[in-house]
């Protein structure tokens, strides 16, 4: 069985590299690929997208499954398409990026009215075996799911997030935007041993995909500096972690344990 037929990117060969590479030279298999990026849909549905025939789309399908690019599963009387996202993040590195992309244009003076400025962005993720892109999703919606794996009790209504760990560190935020089964943007904060107070929210984002054999959850956390890129990352890495032992050990749904009282630091 070759790797490809197992599921996995086949780039072992140089035919198999060059098939890849033409597939991708099509702008019209690009948009689909950016179509299947985050949702499995039917023939039908990305034909609708283009203005060309369906029997043109289920050439380009075929194309980019040759490539394994793309995986196909039947469902009824629909065969649904989504992106391999293995099989291109192995080949995007092989793709020449041209660094002239990154110059910008001339003459475009209204860009004095709008002011930038730079931000950190922590990224952690974790991978859930056996669950699904629901199930990944409703375990950081529904408070009494997110107690159970967190160890901690956690509310959650009409959006508002309120959480306490077992060392006294007190959570409070907002779901600004829920968007099932894949997107939550946030504002939160903490404070220890009390509730924080509003105006400083720390804004960050968390993505649950649909990953081979399992379900993907990643966060997107924004830092301000050095000092909070380093305790955010370790906040999400214990967060996210509880939420990947868990899942190794339990169902979706299933009970949980209350983690018992202690104090943050041994000293």
């Amino acid at each position: 069985m070759s790797g490809r037929d197992r599921g996995e990117p086949g780039l072992g060969t140089d035919d198999a590299l060059q098939a890849t590479l033409d597939a991708l030279a099509s702008p019209v298999r690009r948009d689909i690929l950016w179509m299947l990026g985050d949702d499995e849909l039917p023939a039908g549905a990305i034909a609708e997208a283009f203005d060309l025939t369906a029997p043109t789309i289920s050439t380009h399908l075929g194309v980019l499954r040759s490539a394994g690019l793309v995986t196909m599963r039947a469902d009824g009387n629909f065969r649904r398409y989504r992106v391999d996202r293995r099989a291109l993040d192995a080949v995007l590195p092989l793709l020449a990026a041209s660094s002239e992309r990154w110059r910008v244009a001339d003459d475009v003076p209204e860009r004095a009215h709008a002011e930038a400025r730079l931000s950190t962005w922590i990224t952690v993720a974790v991978e859930l075996p056996g669950w699904s892109q629901a199930d990944a999703f409703e375990a950081l919606t529904d408070g009494d799911r997110y107690s159970a794996w967190l160890g901690a009790p956690v509310s959650i209504v009409d959006g508002r997030f309120s959480a306490e760990m077992e060392w006294g560190t007190t959570v409070r935020g907002r779901y600004e935007v829920i968007a099932p089964p894949e997107l939550i943007a946030m504002r939160w904060d903490f404070e220890d041993d009390e509730v924080p107070l509003p105006g400083r929210a720390l804004v960050g984002y968390l993505r649950c995909s649909l990953i081979d054999g399992g379900a993907g959850v990643e966060v997107h956390q924004r830092a301000n500096d050095a000092t909070e890129t380093e305790y955010l990352a370790t906040a999400w890495r214990t967060v996210l972690g509880r939420l990947a032992a868990y899942a190794e050990a339990n169902p979706p749904g299933a009970p949980g344990r209350r983690r018992p009282r202690r104090a943050k630091r041994a000293t």
